[in-house]
């Protein structure tokens, strides 16, 4: 094929992205990419092996003089998130991304890029191929489905696997490295709820304007839940007027901090409909000052329309709905003072509505402590017993724990200051990485996750600057050589 990537080297390196750009590999449809692997690591006489997920495992001897040292792990995922601007067409199952460099930066034209985490799948592939750097044996591990749950790692029969250290290439800032991540889980407490008929005046209230954001990376933010502040606003309503809750309905994903909700109450008497007005108003104007530094576009809408019939829910029912928002565990609740306050638990209420004939609220905690995921596992039953709600708990997956003495972080910051002058930067990120998953499969495992700079992944902006790639990659050999010296 012709490339489009010239001037930057290694070239292979930029040749193998090209590669894996042409062929579609969204979560769910990664056959084509994994067998593309497969056949390389054949074409080289590689041991590889392909599982009925498309997971590969491709290892490779030690250079010379370092095949008896002990080996490393190379990882990172091959599916990536399929996104596109309005008006730009593209069959993400069957065309590849067309590539756009412009000024030294890496993009896609119209659609998302890939390069989380094809960056890592280009830099296995260049290691694999390269016979002249020095590495101990490495085994190579490409997982599917990691933008849609982990599911490739998970399913994933680690066992194969010799290696006791790892470098998982799917972070996105140079100079930075992941030493921990955090668990998580996604919790759905339901409800039966009956309803009456009901007329008067009915009183909407529309919470909107909020930063919203990644329930895990944003969660210390202090962006404001929209669920949070809709259930403390009817939780006045309700106590201080004869009101009867219709509606409530916030947040769309759990693992997203709702930006907007909805509700409605239904008043017989229009003087306590008015009453229930002036309290929204005020309160309204409190939310407002207490979030005006960090939420400032928040806006609270009320508006009330007479001679409504609708049907309400019954007052036992609104009442343990509104009660187990407002008790819900939800924000930062634990964090390591010794490493710069990073969160280690949280809990986001992503998502409150009342259905015709079910309450529903789900929760998605993390931690990167099991034993505080459990406390909050416990946390949320009691919860859901003391309001009469049913609890299920899915997609549970490990946290990363932070390790005092990590050998291989130590590799990685005598590489980096050496190469570049410069201290690398060891961080906690409070959202799942695939590290967590491996960690507890292998014990006494060394992890850390690194990688070149990437702008606006998982969006049609997303970009890679290629002098980023460029010396990350020397970063990578050079950690490689060191280890195989040790």
């Amino acid at each position: 094929m012709e490339y489009k990537i010239t001037g930057y080297k290694p070239e292979k390196l930029f040749h193998f992205f090209e590669d894996i750009c042409a062929v579609p590999r969204g979560s769910g449809n990664e056959k084509g990419i994994s067998d593309f692997l497969v056949k390389f690591a054949q074409d080289r006489g590689l041991w590889v092996r392909q599982d009925d997920h498309y997971n590969v495992i491709i290892k490779k001897k030690g250079s010379a003089g370092a095949e008896d040292k002990d080996p490393v792990m190379l990882q990172g995922h091959i599916d990536m998130v399929c996104d596109k601007r309005a008006g730009v067409e593209h069959d993400f199952e069957k065309e590849g991304i067309d590539l756009v460099l412009k000024d030294g930066v890496l993009s896609a034209n119209g659609t998302t890029l890939g390069a989380d985490n094809g960056v890592a799948v280009a830099l296995m592939m260049m290691v694999l191929d390269d016979e002249e750097i020095k590495h101990p044996p490495v085994e190579c591990v490409f997982t599917t489905e990691e933008e849609v749950g982990l599911n490739g790692a998970q399913a994933l029969d680690k066992s194969q696997i010799t290696a006791r250290r790892m470098i998982n290439m799917d972070s996105e800032e140079e100079g930075v490295a992941t030493v921990s991540c955090a668990g998580g889980l996604r919790a759905q407490l339901t409800r039966p709820a009956e309803r009456t008929a009901a007329g008067g005046t009915l009183v909407q209230v529309k919470i909107e304007g909020l930063l919203g954001g990644h329930s895990g990376t944003d969660i210390d933010k202090e962006r404001q839940n929209a669920n949070i502040l809709m259930a403390r606003m009817v939780d006045c309503l309700m106590r201080n007027t004869e009101a009867k809750l219709v509606a409530f309905a916030g947040g769309t994903k759990d693992n997203a901090i709702p930006r907007e909700c909805e509700a409605s109450l239904i008043f017989a008497d229009p003087e306590e409909a008015a009453k229930a007005e002036e309290l929204a108003c005020r309160l309204a104007e409190t939310f407002s000052e207490e979030t005006a530094s960090f939420e400032p576009d928040f806006s609270c809408e009320i508006s009330l329309e007479e001679g409504q019939s609708v049907s309400a829910l019954k007052e036992a029912d609104a009442n343990a709905f509104i009660s187990a928002i407002r008790l819900a565990p939800n924000g930062v609740y634990r964090r390591n003072i010794k490493m710069d306050g990073f969160v280690v638990t949280s809990s986001n209420l992503g998502i409150a509505r009342a259905d015709e004939e079910e309450l529903v609220i789900v929760i998605s905690p993390r931690s990167s402590a099991a034993s505080l995921q459990e406390d909050t596992k416990a946390r949320l039953r009691l919860l859901a017993e003391t309001f009469g709600f049913e609890i299920s708990l899915s997609g549970e997956y490990p946290g990363w724990d932070y390790k005092e003495d990590s050998r291989i972080r130590e590799v990685f910051a005598e590489s980096y200051r050496e190469l570049f002058g410069k201290e690398m930067r060891f961080e906690a990120l409070h959202a799942g990485l695939e590290c967590g998953l491996f960690s507890e499969a292998l014990p006494g495992l060394d992890a850390i996750a690194v990688g070149p700079t990437l702008y606006n992944v998982h969006t049609p902006d997303e970009n890679v600057p290629l002098d980023s790639f460029e010396r990350f990659y020397e970063l990578l050999k050079d950690v490689l050589g060191r280890l195989a010296a040790e």
